[in-house]
């Protein structure tokens, strides 16, 4: 009894041994607990482990072979199978990754690996068995398939067994140098079944994951990764008090903001604070990790259902064109770029005015893809002869004009420069776009070219009717994509809110009841892509903006997402509305049809005038503008305004 006892406290200390090892110095052992399995090592282990596999499979087979009978067929069926398994790892890229790393889609590439190895060497031994080619008694037909099922477990185990080990000793190194927080996560997704895994994994990360919350039925009580769902995001007060959270994490990146808002309300209830990934426009790579953590920001808040493209559509129009993006250096003009690369063009003109944004976004586009050629062009789009020239050694095959002076006010005081570039760029565009056949233009245009009171509205109206006649007069997809404010472009009111914010206030709205229509950056860029995809000559597009909102309450949501309470910590001040600017915006102007397209998130609108052939004079269109030029030069802004009208109502 004693010698049983004391047998099994041996073996159960040798479990503990090897399942936990201890703390502390292993002697002669140490320098194991510190050594990474390399490719080599790998391929050194599956040349000895794969050689052995034949016999052990020969020894199951029968359990006391006669080696005298079967080690000349053995010898020559292991050195073949050998070969081929060996080569089938290589051509599979087994010998080229990183072990510590491996995920499901390795498991998958092994097994389709090892499978299609001993498909071709079981064939050829049935062959060579069948015709009597092995010497000696040959080989019993199971062995090739014991020996298909021992490569298998060879070749997984190797490999897994250094990402164990790798976790393993990433979870104790944590647990001795890194305090955990607890923490709640909202949304047991694949966002969340994410950052929960690196939570797990990570030897740096300071989060430990308690529990799940989810709104889904189906997902109550299950476990991921050994973290429970304990409840519906109502319980979030109840479980931040049972499980002592210090932090909430919320991983949804693809619901409403006004279910960011409710979550947000339960854990101010709960008196913890909270984070969240950043939105699914922002992991566009699919991949989310613990660095992404943030706090949550307006863009969360103001989140609408996620827009679903055509991703194939888009990407067949770009892949292997030419294209060239004019105002590159800007807001959209540079995540335009970024989605565009994606796709893989066969060549990216960028074209803008400031060479510093111009060699930022260039530097970020080569680092995404440093084998899609770039072209950077410091050029204005006023220059028509520089302009000529880009266009005969760039040859576009797509051109995406979001080059544009788009700030109300200012313009106001700049009328030369938003005639002269808003419109004379477009018509230059437009003119060497028919000129080197061109087979796509889009023409990036806004809400405020709706019933223009300004000059900036006036001179996007007047680039959208250029775009519609070149369109005309080409029969090719030149069309207008027109949406509202974009969250976070330079100069919008958001980055404006926040300096205020951190200076100590007052924030400045114009009006109480002022409101605008505002998407993400992100969004936009990708419904404008598919607008392009599926446009027909001189459409003009409109992006569906959801409901606009108003800028007083926007102000109330970053001092609040500030930590701060408007009118006590921060107060709000109305200045009035300044030259130019409307209460609300408008999307479609009076008189104008409009219908969904195909893609629900995109309207097309359409004039009456639409309908017929020619509504203008070609000559008097190029006279009506070269007029305004003219005006727009010597500052008579009462004659430029009475002439955009006259235009506007003719076209």
């Amino acid at each position: 009894m004693l010698a049983c006892s004391y047998r099994e406290e041996k073996v159960e200390s040798i479990f503990r041994f090897v399942l936990k090892p201890p703390d502390r110095d292993l002697g002669i052992l140490s320098p194991f607990a510190t050594f990474q399995l390399r490719n080599r090592h790998v391929f050194a282990l599956d040349t000895v482990l794969l050689s052995m596999a034949p016999a052990l499979a020969l020894i199951i087979r029968l359990e006391r072979p006669d080696w005298g009978l079967y080690w000349q067929a053995l010898i020559i069926y292991t050195v073949g199978a050998l070969i081929v398994k060996l080569a089938f790892l290589y051509f599979f890229g087994l010998y080229r990754r990183y072990w510590r790393f491996a995920s499901v889609d390795e498991l998958f590439t092994i097994i389709i690996a090892v499978s299609e190895a001993m498909a071709l060497i079981i064939v050829v031994f049935l062959v060579v068995q069948t015709l009597g080619l092995l010497p000696g008694e040959g080989l019993p037909r199971s062995v090739p398939f014991i020996d298909g099922m021992l490569s298998l477990m060879v070749a997984g185990g190797t490999r897994f067994l250094a990402r164990a080990v790798a976790t393993a000793n990433q979870g104790r190194s944590s647990n001795k140098q890194i305090v955990k927080k607890p923490v709640l996560v909202v949304g047991a997704g694949a966002a969340g079944e994410m950052v929960v895994r690196e939570m797990k994994t990570s030897a740096l990360c300071d989060l430990e994951p308690v529990c799940f919350v989810d709104d889904d039925p189906q997902k109550q009580g299950i476990s991921i990764h050994k973290v429970p769902v304990l409840g519906t995001r109502q319980d979030i007060p109840r479980l931040v008090r049972d499980h002592g959270i210090q932090e909430v994490i919320i991983a949804m990146n693809v619901v409403p903001g006004q279910v960011i808002r409710e979550t947000i309300a339960l854990c101010e209830e709960a008196g913890v604070s909270y984070k969240t990934i950043p939105g699914m426009y922002e992991l566009l790579s699919g991949q989310v990790r613990v660095s992404h953590l943030r706090d949550v920001d307006i863009e969360d808040l103001l989140r609408r259902e996620p827009v679903e493209i055509d991703t194939e559509e888009v990407n067949q129009m770009l892949a292997g064109t030419r294209v060239m993006v004019t105002g590159a250096g800007g807001s959209i003009g540079s995540e335009i770029c970024r989605q565009i690369i994606r796709a893989r063009p066969a060549r990216l003109t960028l074209l803008g005015h400031g060479e510093n944004s111009l060699f930022m976004v260039s530097h970020d586009l080569r680092k995404m893809m440093p084998d899609v050629p770039i072209d950077i062009v410091v050029a204005d789009v006023r220059d028509f002869p520089r302009m000529d020239a880009v266009f005969r050694r760039c040859r576009p095959q797509i051109v995406i004009h979001a080059a544009a002076h788009k700030h109300v006010p200012m313009m106001e005081d700049n009328i030369e420069d938003a005639v002269t570039t808003n419109v004379v760029g477009t018509r230059n565009l437009v003119i060497l776009a028919e000129k080197y056949d061109v087979e796509r233009f889009v023409f990036i245009s806004t809400d405020k070219a709706v019933n223009p009171v300004n000059v900036m509205g006036t001179t996007k109206r007047l680039a959208e009717l250029i775009v519609q006649q070149g369109g005309r007069r080409t029969g090719r997809p030149f069309i207008s994509v027109r949406f509202g404010n974009v969250l976070g472009s330079r100069g919008s009111v958001v980055p404006l809110f926040r300096q205020q914010i951190a200076a100590g206030g007052p924030v400045t709205v114009t009006h109480p009841e002022v409101s605008r229509y505002f998407m993400t950056i992100p969004e936009a860029v990708q419904l404008v892509l598919q607008a392009a995809a599926m446009g027909e000559n001189g459409q003009v597009f409109v992006l569906d903006m959801g409901e606009p909102i108003k800028i007083v309450d926007l102000a109330r949501d970053l001092i609040e997402l500030s930590g701060l309470k408007p009118y006590e910590d921060i107060d709000i001040v109305f200045t009035g509305l300044r030259p130019g600017e409307k209460i609300r915006e408008e999307l479609f102007a009076e008189g104008e049809e409009y219908h969904r397209t195909k893609h629900g998130s995109i309207f097309v609108a359409k004039t009456p005038d639409d309908e017929l052939s020619e509504v203008v004079n070609l000559l008097d269109m190029d006279m009506a503008v070269d007029e305004l030029i003219a005006l727009a030069r010597a500052g008579d802004e009462q004659r430029l305004y009475q002439k955009g009208a006259i235009v506007n109502t003719e076209m």
